[in-house]
């Protein structure tokens, strides 16, 4: 298997330039399910398993579950300030780095877990909440140096949540044998 298959097992995102309410909908369904899809995909995993990587060089299972606390964590803020903000300039982090900190290489991921549950309910709760003047207010990331769209940036991380588990799904099916 390509390098480049096993980092992006469901392909990279690709933002629809029309996103219809039917598409949003269901990626606000997606991040809504995703603590419940991470907790039964990793249910019952040995700490030798949590070590298991998806691809050569890449985060292991651990690493990937406290990752998405993480991310998911900035992701919330980022469309908190975007609705209290114009077009705020948003904080980006070294996910490398924070990956390699000790709450990220930690063998319990019952923590990250708990997190997800709880930021996934608020993020679902204001989402479904959000008209569609909310869904066009912006926040502008330095590192792409442009200006993203709340709609748009509900598909990023609906996207992310599925490439993440893919990654879990991945390091199980290949069980560390890169």
């Amino acid at each position: 298997m390509e390098l480049e298959q096993l980092k992006y097992p469901i392909g990279q995102f690709n933002c629809p330039e029309i996103i219809t309410e039917d598409i949003l909908n269901n990626w606000i369904s997606e991040i809504q399910h995703f603590p419940e899809q991470i907790v039964a995909v990793t249910d019952g995993l040995s700490k030798e398993e949590l070590h298991w990587k998806y691809r050569p060089y890449g985060w292991n299972i651990k690493q990937v579950v406290h990752h998405c606390a993480d991310s998911h964590s900035n992701a919330l803020i980022r469309f908190k300030l975007a609705l209290t903000e114009n077009n705020p300039t948003i904080k980006p982090y070294a996910e490398d780095v924070w990956a390699e900190l000790i709450d990220g290489t930690d063998d319990d991921i019952s923590y990250s877990l708990l997190i997800l549950k709880g930021l996934h309910h608020k993020w679902h709760l204001l989402m479904v909440n959000m008209d569609e003047k909310d869904w066009k207010k912006t926040y502008f990331h330095p590192e792409s140096n442009k200006s993203f769209t709340l709609k748009s940036v509900a598909g990023l991380y609906a996207w992310h949540c599925n490439h993440h588990l893919a990654h879990i799904k991945q390091a199980l099916l290949h069980k560390n044998k890169f």
